[in-house]
């Protein structure tokens, strides 16, 4: 009678150890959801998302410039463009040197461009600059319209994502969640509560922390990149364990042992 009495607590007590295990796991599965503060089975509209800002034209950019006119073949010496070696990948090329065709911003914050001659245009937005290549191409063709777009906006995605590097993407409008893609998503082990974002400010650099679990990174200033930024991804707790092989053969040893620990008590 009294070993009848004792199995519901020994049971009780048995259990134990499997519900703190299933804890553990919903607990990690948490962390790696995206947004997991959204309701699954709602819809909720976003009505003060983060403001797209456009980037300026920085030394070392590479523009795309055409002049179009109703005579294709009068712009064709202004639109003569050249190549330049650059250090990255893009999102249907392999990482490495690629060669991206377009005019280069030098050091002072030109542009040389057949027959409109030097145009300075660092600190302008791809707006601005082409409304002033306009004027100046006014001069030589009748109603000329001018085109300018980055032809290497270039981000850096380092830390614990499937394909680290550096992307070069024909779009100035690219977002943390764009980078994040290109570079195949973050690992298992990426640490998507703690997301750090390095800007370049001139002599100083912004530090930023975004947290990817949080829906309230589409609120922030900081979701749409800015060309040069480098996202680094931080890995978790799981990284330094799934190295560790000697540590995670302990841990399924001991499981195992304790497992058969359970079986054997609560058959008492």
């Amino acid at each position: 009678m009294k070993k009848l009495m004792k199995r519901p607590a020994l049971t009780r007590w048995g259990f134990f150890p499997l519900v703190l295990l299933l804890l553990i796991s919903s607990c990690s599965v948490k962390k790696i959801v995206y947004f997991n503060d959204l309701p699954a089975d709602t819809t909720r509209i976003l009505k003060q998302a983060a403001a797209f800002t456009e980037p300026v034209i920085q030394t070392d950019d590479i523009l795309n410039i055409t002049i179009q006119t109703l005579d294709p073949t009068t712009a064709a010496v202004a639109n003569q463009s050249v190549a330049v070696q650059a250090v990255g990948a893009s999102s249907a090329s392999n990482v490495g040197n690629q060669v991206i065709t377009g005019f280069l911003v030098d050091k002072d914050g030109y542009v040389n461009m057949t027959l409109l001659g030097k145009v300075q245009i660092a600190g302008l937005t791809t707006y601005q600059a082409r409304e002033k290549i306009t004027v100046l191409a006014a001069q030589y063709y009748k109603d000329p319209t001018v085109q300018v777009r980055f032809a290497n906006f270039k981000i850096t995605v380092l830390g614990e994502v499937t394909r680290p590097a550096t992307y070069t993407v024909p779009n100035e409008k690219v977002t943390v969640l764009d980078a994040l893609g290109l570079a195949g998503d973050l690992t298992i082990y990426g640490k998507r509560e703690n997301v750090l974002l390095i800007r370049d400010q001139g002599k100083e650099k912004e530090l930023v922390r975004l947290n990817l679990n949080d829906s309230d990174v589409f609120h922030s200033p900081y979701f749409y990149l800015k060309q040069n930024d480098v996202i680094y991804v931080e890995p978790g707790k799981g990284k330094a364990a799934a190295n560790n092989v000697a540590r995670t053969q302990t841990f399924a040893m001991v499981g195992t042992i304790l497992s058969f620990l359970i079986v054997a008590i609560t058959r008492l």
